[in-house]
Order: structure tokens, then sequence, then C-alpha cells
């Protein structure tokens, strides 16, 4: 069930997970692959994303796959700081999974205000 995404979804400098409504991977670009590759990289597709995640974890993931609601937060690890952002993707308006895109984040980063 591995499908390869676009070249340009690949060299994307961010992860990129999507899973359908029941929790399994269904995509992931080459950066969410060696993000994961502990847990096993790009064998993970196909497979739940229940299997990576401690307990509240999975509680939140099951939540926002009922809910289609967005979860959007701020981790630090190895001194890497990332936005997490998970939302849900649809097709014609029908909630079909989850996408997470993580994006690592300077320590410092510009706020700008717009009208």
């Amino acid at each position: 069930m591995t499908k390869k995404p676009h070249q340009w979804v690949n060299e994307f400098q961010g992860a990129i997970t999507v899973c359908d409504r029941d929790g399994t991977i269904l995509e992931m670009n080459d950066k969410a692959a060696k993000t994961f590759e502990r847990y096993g990289g790009a064998d993970l597709i196909g497979k739940s994303l229940m299997d990576c995640h401690p307990p509240a974890a999975q509680e939140k993931i099951r939540e926002l796959l009922a809910s289609g609601k967005t979860n959007v937060y701020t981790i630090e690890k190895n001194g890497v700081k990332k936005l997490i952002y998970q939302a849900p993707w649809c097709i014609g308006g029908k909630h079909m999974g989850l996408v997470e895109l993580s994006l690592e984040i300077p320590e410092e980063m510009p706020h700008f205000k717009r009208d």
C-alpha cells in the first residue's frame, strides 16, 4: 500500500504525515520517515499511528479523528523547537483523516501584525 508522494512533498523541509480516519498512516514524506526512523520510518506506512504514541497521545489522536478539529502546539526536543500542526484533510467536504506538519522553528522568530 506504499504510495510515493510527489517530489516536492518529499523534498519539503518539514515532516508531513497523513493518516486515514482509522489512524492508519497513508503517506509520509522523506523528512517524516527520517524523523520517525526509530519507529520504522517509511515502513510505518500502512500501520496505525497508535503503535508509536503513548496512551495520552492516542486519546488525543482519537479525539481529533472523531471531531475533525485542529490541534496546534510547539515542542522542543534535543534543542530543536518545532511547530506541530495537526488538521483534518477532506475530499468533497468529507473528513478523511489527519495531516500532521512538523516544522522546525528558530529560537527567536519575528511576529507581525497585519491589518
